[in-house]
């Protein structure tokens, strides 16, 4: 049985990857609707660090996992490390003396302990004296409510507040300004400004770069030439290639050896990623993480579908699908100054068209949208059970990328 676990980022106040809180999206057959939570918590559980290894998962990050009341007594939280995850106490647990025994307990040996959609109540003081991070809803609570709260807790100098459900730029600066350290949800894969800003000139050249890279006309001989004229491209291809990812046994000493080893289309690819890395350079990390997890996850899912001769425009739709956030740009103007065909054209700025249900599969997958990502999984023709293993090659071709 496949057990299907999707992550979601938490960022820090200056915007980098602090942390993943895993979530359970159900098995092969069945999705976690009607699934207790002890159920899926032991089965995420089991699935991220005896199977699969949890820093195949996190990229080394530590991990919020949600705990019930009935794990707790149990004390499952110290059978794992310590430095990998974040117990991460719902909302619905009552701080009964069992639970705050465990739970001082697990302090103590230095877990650190998280309260989720943290609503007020004195009789959560108990908890509240245990808690290293509290994550509140700050578009579900009431702004006069927020306030109070923030009172209340400002009395607890070790605690740090996250903000979850954070959509949009706006929502991180309100939250920031609120005091809170860490931040949770989707703000970075939208443009941080609904005005179009114009782009920078530096920018420009890097968007032009990227449409001559794209091109089918651009040579191997002029892609080349891209490559060794500069430094730090050079040394990441090598990286790249070297890598744990490539699993090789003789190393890759020389640019022409790289070029050889990748060949054209491969090649491109790379310089694409190394152009998207620089245009997100004043961004999170994570937003040019989750450019490489789509482009790879929807590359793959044209395989699994039986759609090879598509890996090329789904590769790049999931690449492109988020250009906007990153020049803080309309996906309208910047499609125009790419030369990409009409169907990628059509799913990046309309939603529409043959490639949209494959984008539709990547991003409801990454929002926890079980039905959505279901139903788009089945239009497409590939195989539920086949979803988990292609996020986690995803996932793992995204940190070799991302570690150069």
């Amino acid at each position: 049985m496949d057990i299907l676990i999707a992550r979601q980022p938490i960022f820090d106040f200056n915007r980098r990857l602090f942390a993943y809180e895993l979530l359970f999206r159900g098995t092969e057959d069945h999705d976690h609707a009607n699934l207790n939570g002890d159920r899926a918590t032991t089965s995420l559980l089991s699935a991220a660090f005896l199977t699969e290894g949890i820093d195949r998962i996190s990229g080394f990050k530590p991990c919020f996992i949600n705990f019930t009341t009935g794990l707790l007594i149990k004390n499952i939280a110290a059978s794992f490390p310590k430095d990998k995850i974040v117990v991460e106490i719902l909302e619905d647990v009552q701080p009964t003396i069992e639970v705050i025994t465990v739970c001082r307990a697990l302090s103590q040996q230095g877990y650190k302990i998280a309260l989720d959609d943290f609503v007020y109540d004195r009789k959560l003081e108990p908890l509240v004296e245990l808690a290293d991070i509290i994550k509140i809803d700050i578009i579900g609570t009431p702004l006069d409510t927020l306030h109070k709260t923030l009172h209340r807790l400002s009395n607890h100098s070790k605690i740090q507040l996250l903000a979850e459900k954070v959509e949009t730029y706006a929502e991180f600066e309100k939250a920031l300004k609120l005091g809170f350290t860490y931040f949770q949800g989707y703000f970075f894969s939208k443009p941080e400004v609904l005005t179009i800003k114009e782009l920078t000139a530096a920018k420009i050249n890097l968007l032009h770069l990227l449409a001559e890279v794209s091109s089918g006309a651009t040579t191997v001989s002029r892609l080349t030439n891209i490559i060794n004229h500069d430094v730090a491209i050079s040394y990441k291809l090598l990286r790249f290639l070297n890598s744990a990812y490539f699993y090789r046994l003789e190393k890759i000493e020389s640019i022409s050896q790289a070029i050889a080893y990748l060949g054209e289309q491969k090649l491109r690819r790379f310089l694409m990623l190394m152009i998207i890395s620089e245009m997100a350079t004043k961004k999170p990390q994570e937003l040019v993480r989750l450019a490489l997890i789509r482009a790879k996850f929807c590359e793959l899912l044209a395989t699994a579908s039986g759609k090879p001769e598509q890996q090329n425009n789904l590769f790049l739709l999931g690449l492109f699908s988020l250009l906007d956030a990153m020049l803080d740009s309309t996906m309208e103007y910047l499609v125009t100054k790419l030369p990409i065909n009409d169907q990628v054209k059509d799913a990046l700025i309309k939603q529409s068209g043959p490639l949209m249900p494959y984008l539709n599969a990547v991003t409801t997958y990454e929002k926890k949208a079980t039905q959505e990502c279901v139903q788009a999984v089945a239009r497409i023709g590939v195989a539920r059970k086949d979803v988990y293993e292609i996020y986690l090659k995803s996932l793992e071709f995204a940190q070799a990328f991302t570690d150069l």
